[in-house]
């Protein structure tokens, strides 16, 4: 870490300049605030330098003067590792020059002749309080638990290294403990705070060995602004191992974001990459550890337009609402029973946009509710024309995301959706994923139980994903059983599989609740299926999700098999 000088004394500044008359300026200037030295040409402020490098805090360099110039006298301390830590401000009045000082390592510029003298300390005190630290960090407290920055601290003094250490290549690194809260809950408070100072202790260790800062950011998570390392996975395990020393009892895991130093890039930006890298691995304990890099870059790109196109989408009709059939496979030949609408996004410049696209991203920042309200308010009207059109009811299913779950007027806004298009409850069924029934389970019950008694049907969808147990089963206020896809995909080939589906559909018989499967692809699935006495199906079987123009001939199919039935 970059420690600040002990120092009990004004900071020591070195002036040179070959003009008497502005070092005589310079001076008035800076007098009461600094110590100052002079030099009047390159030679003796090499001199200076040298004799005072562990003391000096800036150096005032000018470019043009006899005997060394200002740029020779940088390009010496360049090239001595000790000398080549001491800042330069360099005083010109040529702005032809600012670029190669620039690229020299010069922090800063100060404008002659010299005009508004505040903003010449203002200059020269910012470039101290960064290299020193003193003043910036007496005002800034450390977090006391680990040692290391504050979190606006450290923000504060990487956004200063890169606007006046332009010779300084530093990567971000964000650092997370999983599930933290977890480990506090079960282990207590103390036990926590010890986990947090050992790995704050180990990345003062590590920042004693390279270039750079450190601080913690939130509860749990750790910035550091350090030299490009040879083997990020190395300094995780490094870090990993500490914790692992901690408990042999307590299993604590570490995940790691890193994005790369890149030309122009600030710290803030290259810390926001880094932490998604970081919650990209979130739960991966076999690859804690992520590198930002273009497809993330492009992923992320991807995903903000996305974001930023949604109220466009919905003004614009860009989403579009297909419909899966659904059959009872129960009857000879299987009858359409009802449809499942599922989003699609046609975007005018990007294409179509799968759903896997989409939704996890609306649903990872609390927007799916406009989608799940555009899919409800289509759906609700298409079966109102259905029905109109062809004298044919046909329920569709929708889905209620776990954002919906906590909007208190869904209620009102389902109970409209039915009135406005003069359907019946039994006509829109709300499809509710099985792990939103562990999340918030007491508030879903309760909301659950309400639209029931209104009339609306609810179908667990995803049954089988590995969240619901038997017990929590008997007490869900639920009407139709929905098995997650992946039970079917092998039943044709897999006994154990075709077991597994055979105990769902007992399970849902003994609950007295209506069965689907979905993904049912081939006709030997079907009747496996039909056999072990599943009710209805859907899949690439029977139809792919189709626009509603197209779903119009299946209806008009199962009307004329109707009227074949009658006669």
């Amino acid at each position: 870490m970059i420690e600040s000088k002990q120092m009990h004394h004004k900071p020591l500044v070195l002036v040179v300049d070959d003009q008497e008359l502005n070092r005589d300026v310079l001076g008035i200037i800076l007098e009461e605030d600094y110590e100052l030295i002079y030099a009047g040409n390159g030679k003796e402020a090499l001199a200076l330098i040298r004799e005072h490098q562990n003391e000096l805090s800036i150096v005032l360099l000018d470019l043009m003067m006899p005997v060394m110039n200002g740029f020779e006298v940088m390009e010496a301390m360049r090239e001595d590792e000790a000398l080549s830590r001491i800042p330069i401000i360099v005083l010109t009045a040529d702005k032809s020059a600012e670029l190669e000082a620039l690229e020299m390592g010069a922090y800063d510029f100060i404008t002659k002749p010299f005009d508004v003298h505040e903003v010449i300390l203002a200059r020269v005190r910012r470039i101290t309080e960064l290299v020193d630290g003193r003043q910036l960090i007496s005002a800034a407290e450390q977090d006391k638990l680990t040692q290391l920055y504050t979190r606006s601290f450290f923000y504060e003094y990487a956004g200063r290294m890169f606007r006046y250490r332009r010779d300084l290549r530093l990567d971000a690194v964000v650092i997370n403990i999983e599930q933290f809260h977890s480990i506090n809950d079960l282990n207590g408070r103390e036990f926590g705070d010890e986990v947090l100072r050992t790995l704050g202790s180990e990345i003062l260790a590590f920042l004693s060995e390279t270039e750079g800062i450190a601080g913690r950011n939130e509860g749990d998570r750790f910035g550091i602004y350090c030299a490009a390392q040879p083997d990020y996975r190395a300094l995780l395990d490094r870090f990993q191992k500490k914790l692992d020393a901690i408990s042999s009892n307590v299993s604590i895991h570490l995940r790691m974001g890193v994005t790369p130093w890149q030309e122009g890039m600030p710290p803030v930006l290259l810390f926001d990459r880094a932490r998604a890298a970081c919650n990209k691995v979130r739960g991966d304990f076999q690859n804690p550890l992520m590198i930002y890099d273009e497809d993330m870059h492009r992923h992320e790109m991807l995903n903000q337009r996305l974001l930023n196109d949604l109220r466009a989408a919905v003004e614009e009709r860009q989403f579009m609402v297909y419909y899966q059939p659904k059959y009872n496979i129960q009857s000879d030949p299987p009858r359409l029973t009802s449809a499942e609408a599922l989003i699609r996004w046609n975007h005018p410049e990007l294409g179509m946009i799968s759903p896997g696209a989409f939704i996890p991203l609306f649903e990872g920042n609390g927007l799916i509710s406009v989608v799940d309200s555009f899919v409800w308010e289509e759906a609700a009207r298409q079966v109102a024309k259905w029905r109109e059109e062809y004298g044919f009811t046909l329920p569709v299913s929708v889905n209620l995301s776990r954002a919906d779950i906590f909007d208190p007027t869904l209620t009102e806004r389902l109970t409209r959706l039915i009135t406005d298009n003069g359907l019946n409850y039994k006509d829109i069924k709300l499809e509710v994923t099985e792990s939103a029934y562990t999340d918030n389970a007491r508030q879903l019950l309760e909301l659950i139980y309400g639209l029931r008694g209104l009339g609306f049907e609810v179908e667990m969808d995803d049954f089988g994903s590995g969240y619901s147990s038997l017990n929590m089963l008997s007490s869900m206020p639920i009407d139709v059983l929905k098995m997650d896809m992946k039970f079917v995909r092998n039943i044709e080939n897999n006994e154990t599989d075709l077991r597994l589906v055979k105990l769902i559909l007992d399970i849902a018989r003994y609950l007295n609740l209506c069965s689907v499967a979905e993904g049912v692809e081939t006709e030997g699935q079907m009747k496996l299926l039909q056999d072990a006495g599943c009710d209805l199906v859907q899949g690439f079987f029977f139809s792919r999700p189709v626009p509603p123009e197209q779903f119009e001939q299946l209806i008009v199919r199962e009307i004329e098999t109707e009227r074949k039935d009658e006669q």
